[in-house]
């Protein structure tokens, strides 16, 4: 476990997509101090319906110190983004 740093649901967190755009998420499900499921406002602005822009999920989301890539993680508000291997890069 690398994350020492206690997660609860309800808690606002920031979710990093598999392309590294972060999105405010809050925590729905604590499996673990570095696995988590969070919910976030879709970033395609076309998602919408009647009651504004959708929302989406991820799931079984791990923590960002388990990972060295740009994309795919959470992270706690005050902790700096992975500066990891982009698409582009590749």
């Amino acid at each position: 476990m690398a994350n020492e740093r206690d997660v609860a649901v309800g808690q606002s967190v920031i979710w990093t997509d598999s392309v590294g755009r972060p999105f405010p998420a809050l925590v729905t499900t604590v499996w673990t101090k570095d696995c988590i499921n969070v919910v976030f406002v879709s970033g395609d602005e076309s998602k919408k319906d009647p009651y504004g822009r959708q929302v989406e999920r991820a799931t079984s989301c791990q923590h960002k110190s388990l990972t060295q890539v740009h994309g795919s993680y959470w992270r706690f508000e005050d902790e700096e983004p992975n500066v990891g291997i982009t698409p582009a890069a590749v």
